[in-house]
């Protein structure tokens, strides 16, 4: 029995001294890997993942008008043990990841007759602009809309005085001709604005593109231009076509991720966007209710959903009544 004890106690007094051994000689780590390669080693992953998140969030420091960092490929993180002498490698591995992402800006177009004129960093200012127009009596004030843009390049940003100097158009100059669309009433409607929400006489039946709840609608939300609808739905799940037509793009667009438009005709389009795979290419004929792509949370997206809208001649109109929302 006494040798019993004295063999336990020499066994754990052997066991605390090699845990003493490894933790004076090994330190826990994390090793950084990216789709199984390693790129390096750091001490803290919390801390770098949360600057990873901010890098994704607001890009570089001083940068303007950033709305995302898009980075595909986030790191992996699995702890072990190395030598203490062994240093980490924590901004190399920041670094390395963002060399892969993509920054996209977010600024405010001033378009007129549905043509892009001038861009602004806010939408306060350019509202504040339009507004300043119409007190000015401005001729073209009633056509001018403001476009949100995601893009991965910044264009030439404007102030608000420099805007309503160069939107300014006196009563005296001959009008401009602007392209209608007969309503369903018979009378000629402007498409010349970036939201409307008649009901136009499209020309043509309109089929629900995916089945599932409206998470967001047409119309001013959050201080920006909502131009189309969310439809929550599962990820992956198909994407009809609205109507026959021809797709006129397929890809990825800035805020919207993957997206599809098809042009049926007269200036009409149909956009499908967040899409997680395109099944159509620009330049196909699609008929009504083929499955052009499935549903995704690709781009600006909280979770899987199809953003649909309707633009006739690049102006949005509410899709809501056309596919029985």
């Amino acid at each position: 029995m006494r040798n019993t004890v004295k063999f336990i106690s020499l066994t754990v007094i052997g066991i605390v001294l090699i845990v003493a051994a490894i933790i004076l000689i090994y330190k826990p780590i994390y090793k950084v890997t990216i789709n199984g390669d390693k790129i390096g080693y750091c001490a803290d992953k919390e801390a770098l993942q949360n600057k990873i998140n901010d890098y994704m969030e607001n890009g570089e420091e001083g940068q303007q008008n950033v709305a995302f960092v898009q980075i595909d490929d986030m790191p992996e993180y699995q702890m072990c043990l190395l030598k203490k002498g062994i240093t980490t490698n924590d901004d190399e591995i920041f670094n390395t990841i963002k060399e892969t992402g993509i920054t996209y800006y977010r600024y405010y177009a001033i378009a007129d007759d549905g043509k892009e004129k001038i861009y602004l960093a806010s939408f306060d200012e350019a509202e504040k602009s339009i507004k300043e127009l119409k007190e000015k009596e401005s001729r073209n004030s009633s056509d001018l809309t403001i476009l949100e843009k995601y893009e991965t390049e910044l264009p030439s940003i404007s102030t608000e005085k420099e805007a309503v100097s160069k939107l300014y158009e006196k009563k005296v100059v001959v009008a401009k001709s602007n392209q209608y669309i007969t309503s369903s009433g018979g009378s000629k409607v402007s498409t010349s604005r970036a939201l409307s929400y008649k009901k136009i006489d499209l020309g043509m039946n309109l089929i629900r593109p995916v089945s599932g709840i409206l998470t967001s609608r047409y119309g001013y939300r959050w201080g920006s231009t909502h131009t189309g609808i969310d439809i929550g739905v599962a990820m992956g799940t198909s994407i009809k076509a609205a109507a026959g037509g021809t797709v006129s793009f397929s890809g990825w667009k800035g805020s919207l991720g993957q997206l599809v438009v098809i042009s049926h005709g007269n200036g009409i389009q149909t956009y499908y966007g967040h899409c997680s795979k395109l099944l159509v290419s620009a330049g196909q004929k699609i008929s009504a209710g083929q499955v052009i792509a499935k549903v995704g949370s690709t781009g600006r997206s909280t979770g899987p959903h199809l953003h649909f809208e309707i633009r006739i001649n690049g102006s949005s109109i509410n899709p809501q009544s056309y596919i029985g929302y």
